[in-house]
This record gives structure tokens, C-alpha cells and sequence, in this order.
């Protein structure tokens, strides 16, 4: 099973650059043109949420125009930079994200690995929150096939990832979320976003993986001091292939076209 992962898309109004100097339209659509011509295709794609910049109708009708070009079953999660009640009208997918809320979901169709949406945004806020709610609701959806290998995707980091300024807005309540995933060794990654650069670590047992943003990636500045900054880097998304004999091996995919291929390996 492959499972191709964008994130932090951060999609304004057509004509209209993130924050005044990026066209992260451009670098979607780049992004989306890139996923297509995969081979073998993604049996589902993921995204890990802030689809939009600002959260505004104009963004979502831009956003459902450039994601309706992705060829796979989609399901995606809101992120910070998302408003939930402009989401939710935006019908971005059917049937996921319509009518929940908070916007969790179980995916069990596309494969032998089960899907979980865990929304941990808090609205009007720019943390999100692994609260008792969140805790109760992913137990229970845990508890349903517990054996089954498991993905589970949400957007904030559970973890401190050493880079002050993004820290300050990452999962409050991140080791009660490892505690639940180490009751559940079937459960083979935790993915996010927000984070705009790919890290890998251990987690509840587990492996978490954040993805880059298919636009700017922040600062990997590791001093506690150190100022807020972002960089435009090669964009990237990840892919996550499951097989029986192995389970999830995720791989860090550059977006773009690069010389080759060359007749050795």
C-alpha cells in the first residue's frame, strides 16, 4: 500500500503570494504535478493540514480548484493556519471533513493500513492540544481493530523538535498521546505537519515522521535564542509504503525535475 503525503500547502487567492513573497500556489500545483506522475500511483493521499494561509472562502475555493487535480482518494485534516467553519464549507473531500467536529475520522478502504484523522487544533489558536476529548475519541478508534496496522495523521508536533519558535506552537499534552500509542503496537506511524521540514523520531513505541511544506521550510536553527526565519528550500512530500514483510518505510520525495535517469545504480 502507497500512501503519499503533502502538507502545509498554505494556498491563497489566485494571484495573491504567502506572506507577500512566495507563490505557494505555484509550488502546490508543482506539488501535485509531481504526485501524478508517480509510478506505481498512491492507493490514497494525505495531506496534514494548513491547506489554506489565512482560513478566508476566497482560499478554499482556490484550494478545491488546485486539489481536485490530485487523481487518488484524498482525505486531509485541518491545520492552524485553517478555520474549521470555512473548512467545513468548503466540502474539500467527500465523505471526510464535511460534517465532524472536531474533524476525525477512521479510513479503513484504501488498504491494508487503517487510517486515523486525529484533529488536535485548537480553534482561533495557533497550538494544538492532545486534550481528554482527543484522548477518549482516538482510544476508542484504536480499540476497534487493534491488531490492524495504523497510520494516524494530525498536523501539530507531539514532541519539543529543538527549533524555539515553532515549539511554542507544537502539541500541548504529547505524552499522554505517546502513553495511548504504546497500548497499540499496531499503530506504525504518527505523521504531521506544521513543522515545515522532514524529522523522524521514536514515539509511543512507534515512529513519527513530519513532513516538509510543499512551500518555504522554517529554519532548522537549533539555538534557543535564535529568530524566527524560513528559508525556500527544495519542496518535498513524503510517501509512505506498507508491505507485509517490512510494514511502513516512509521515504523523503524532492518535488521537481532533476537529470536522469542514468544507466547505473
Amino acid at each position: 500500500m502507497l500512501i503519499a503525503h503533502l502538507s502545509d500547502l498554505h494556498i491563497r487567492p489566485q494571484g495573491q503570494l504567502y506572506q507577500g513573497l512566495v507563490d505557494s500556489n505555484a509550488m502546490c500545483e508543482a506539488a501535485i504535478a509531481h504526485l501524478n506522475t508517480l509510478n506505481p500511483v498512491p492507493d490514497v493521499v494525505i495531506v496534514t493540514g494548513d491547506i489554506v494561509d489565512r482560513g478566508s472562502p476566497a482560499e478554499y475555493m482556490m484550494a478545491k480548484k488546485l486539489l481536485s487535480e490530485i487523481k487518488q482518494p484524498l482525505l486531509i485534516i485541518p491545520g492552524n493556519h485553517d478555520d474549521r467553519h470555512e473548512f467545513r464549507s468548503a466540502r474539500l473531500i467527500e465523505p471526510y471533513g464535511a460534517d465532524l467536529e472536531p474533524f476525525n475520522f477512521i479510513a479503513s478502504e484504501f488498504g491494508p493500513v487503517r487510517i486515523i484523522g486525529l484533529d488536535i487544533t485548537v480553534p482561533g489558536k495557533h497550538h494544538g492540544n492532545f486534550d481528554a476529548q482527543s484522548k477518549e475519541w482516538l482510544e476508542n478508534a484504536l480499540a476497534q481493530e487493534a491488531d490492524r496496522p495504523t497510520l494516524i495523521m494530525m498536523h501539530h508536533h507531539p514532541f519539543l523538535s529543538g527549533i524555539p519558535y515553532i515549539d511554542i506552537y507544537g502539541c500541548e499534552n504529547g505524552e499522554s498521546l505517546a502513553n495511548v500509542i504504546q497500548r497499540f503496537p499496531a499503530v506504525e506511524r504518527v505523521v504531521c505537519g506544521h513543522i515545515h521540514r522532514a524529522m523522524q523520531l521514536r514515539f509511543g513505541g512507534s515512529v513519527l515522521c513530519t513532513a516538509p511544506s510543499t512551500t518555504t521550510a522554517i529554519a532548522l536553527q537549533l539555538d534557543p535564542d535564535a529568530p524566527e526565519a524560513s528559508f525556500i528550500e527544495p519542496p518535498a512530500m513524503l510517501l509512505h509504503h506498507w508491505k507485509p514483510d517490512t510494514g511502513i518505510i516512509t521515504h523523503w520525495v524532492p518535488i521537481g525535475s532533476f537529470p536522469g535517469p542514468m544507466p547505473f545504480a
